[in-house]
């Protein structure tokens, strides 16, 4: 009953959370003006600038914030103990995580939609939005190299998940075509994608439906590193009605019954036990991991690395990315920016809450072991987090969350093979949606950065600019993919499979990632005090955000010398001075900022009353 007390009273304190601070920061804090103008109304373009319905734009945010990430992050750091992570992703989403991506899309949009990197040039300083806009760069090209090998590995263990994911994505253009055509309202077509999927789901493990299963799963690494980067090129260039939005939609319909499911399927095990095994009692429902583990084998320190390890789930940097990028150019209504961005987070907050449930108690239901006998309770448990080495791979985290999620759904009496393959088509496709809209935001990036070196806004002077052809959506885009695509195409290490290069440079991407975040807590907080508006709630959170990871990098970078990795420990020592450097530019600019608007640009901020600053 322990476990389902946990789960209830995660979902009442999320609810009341965003009926009271999320409210506060709504009403009291950035004054949202329902009659206020929006980019996607005001600067519409059939492309990027969309205005949609706050349920449809809600699935977007969520799934494309989501990802694996609040999977692997908190299935990992249930190492330490179970009190741990499930304390910091409580609090960690309500006060910091969800006022992160709540305040990222609100200034995006009062900026026309530009990201937090663009808007960081003009309420710190010049440098800190080219500052900004390389960490960006170097942050999405990693998510870009590393996101194809995590689909690829994930087929590859459950092979029933890949025709669902696949099958999506043209009814997802067509779902897209139809309601741009007739204005129809999407869930209805939305709910016939969901069905057809499950479909694929049930009868993927068995006749040819199986046959074409494996045969995919056995396709080389770097073949579908290839194939989901170029995906990822027509997700980016296409209007976002064609297939971002129905596609994102329909993950956000799956997410919604797979999450309703587990959460049944817990409370049916809390009360009776999961599924009998070989007709004998139900098993027990019950944490079989410690409260507390201070120093498991061959793990990092606790302090700062938890807060590391489990990012989305808690905050997460690259969610600064997706508010300011593709949420803020859609949504219809001022208003509907505390569903869309404090909500998805509290949403994301209770799914990593309901992992660490799946690997402290689920696990303990039924797992199987490195010999492939059962095992039960703490013993499943320990085989899965004995070491840091037995839980740090991709395989053992995912496996751990898709196997104790499996068997609060086999409580249900629902089979074995079914309730495994739903979830490797969970975490497989919610991985797909991260990649789409990470080179979308990457070749925003691409763009902002060649405006840099492209300012005269004379046409003949700017095409003769060697980087103009980079400010272009198509160019910038394949200019993402391709530096991506020659990451991962290497090996990731020594004698490793092609397409698995994005592991060279993924140990700098915990603290990195956990860094923008710090970075993008000053730009709000200086969007706020050069407005007079208050900022007490965000200081902490904001030094918070910038010394964890500072400290974290700090360690990083002492163990990559140790080992000789001398191109991470260059990369960790150039982020660190990068951090420093960005930190005096706003500690300089700070006192002179209060209640000074910052300098114009060409495209001026867009007040709540529909005015302009300029």
């Amino acid at each position: 009953m322990q476990t389902l007390a946990i789960a209830l009273g995660a979902l009442v304190l999320y609810l009341v959370a965003y009926h009271t601070y999320g409210k506060f920061l709504a009403r009291k804090i950035f004054k949202l003006d329902p009659n206020a103008k929006v980019p996607s109304i005001e600067l519409e373009d059939g492309s990027d600038y969309v205005p949609t319905q706050k349920s449809v734009i809600f699935g977007h945010h969520f799934t494309s914030i989501a990802g694996t990430g609040p999977i692997v992050g908190p299935a990992l750091a249930v190492i330490w103990g179970w009190v741990p992570a499930l304390l910091w992703v409580l609090f960690g989403s309500i006060l910091i995580g969800a006022v992160h991506d709540f305040g990222a899309l609100v200034i995006s949009m009062r900026n026309r939609g530009q990201t937090v990197g663009e808007i960081a040039g003009r309420v710190l300083s010049k440098r800190t939005r080219l500052l900004f806009l390389s960490v960006l760069f170097l942050a999405l090209t990693i998510v870009l190299a590393i996101f194809g090998l995590v689909i690829a590995v994930v087929f590859k263990m459950y092979p029933a998940a890949i025709l669902p994911c696949l099958v999506q994505i043209p009814i997802a253009v067509l779902i897209g075509l139809y309601l741009h055509r007739r204005g129809v309202n999407i869930l209805i077509p939305s709910l016939f994608a969901l069905a057809v999927m499950y479909l694929t789901v049930a009868y993927g493990n068995g006749g040819f439906l199986a046959d074409i299963n494996a045969e995919l799963a056995s396709w080389p690494i770097i073949a579908w590193v290839i194939i989901l980067l170029l995906y990822s090129y027509l997700a980016s260039v296409l209007p976002v009605w064609t297939l971002l939005q129905p596609r994102d939609f329909i993950n956000s319909l799956q997410l919604i019954s797979a999450l309703g499911l587990v959460l049944i399927g817990l409370v049916v095990a809390g009360f009776i036990g999961g599924a009998p095994i070989d007709d004998g009692p139900r098993q027990s429902l019950e944490i079989v991991a410690p409260a507390f583990r201070w120093a498991p084998e061959g793990a990092p320190w606790i302090f700062p690395f938890l807060f590391i390890t489990i990012a989305c789930g808690a905050i997460s940097g690259f969610h600064c990315l997706v508010s300011s990028g593709t949420s803020s150019k859609q949504v219809k209504c001022e208003t509907d920016a505390q569903f869309v961005g404090y909500g998805s987070m509290l949403t994301e907050g209770f799914l990593a809450t309901l992992v660490i449930l799946a690997c402290v108690a689920g696990l303990g239901m039924g797992a199987k072991g490195a010999d492939g006998i059962v095992l039960f309770g703490a013993d499943a448990y320990d085989a899965r987090y004995g070491s840091w080495a037995a839980a740090g791979g991709l395989g053992a985290k995912v496996g751990a969350f898709v196997e104790g999620a499996a068997n609060f759904l086999m409580a249900l009496g629902l089979k074995s093979t079914f309730a495994i393959a739903l979830m490797g088509v969970f975490v497989a496709s919610f991985a797909a949606t991260t990649l789409d809209t990470a080179c979308r935001l990457q070749r925003y990036v691409v763009q902002e950065l060649a405006s840099t070196f492209v300012p005269s806004k004379n046409e003949k002077q700017s095409s003769s600019n060697p980087l103009a052809w980079l400010t272009n959506k198509h160019c910038a885009t394949i200019f993402a993919i391709l530096i991506a695509g020659a990451l991962a195409s290497m090996p990731g290490k020594p004698g490793g499979d092609p397409g698995t290069g994005g592991l060279i440079l993924w140990p700098l991407f915990g603290a990195t990632n956990q860094l923008l975040a710090g970075l993008a807590f000053l730009v709000i907080a200086f969007w706020l005090w050069r407005r007079g508006l208050p900022v007490w709630f965000i200081v902490l959170p904001t030094i918070f955000m910038l010394v964890l990871p500072g400290i974290a990098m700090g360690v990083n970078v002492y163990g990559f010398l140790q080992m000789g990795q001398w191109l991470l420990a260059g990369l960790g020592v150039g982020t660190i001075l990068l951090q420093f450097w960005i930190i005096y530019e706003a500690v300089v600019a700070w006192p002179r900022a209060k209640g000074v608007l910052e300098p114009c640009s060409s495209e001026s901020e867009t007040l709540p009353d529909g005015g302009r600053s300029c």
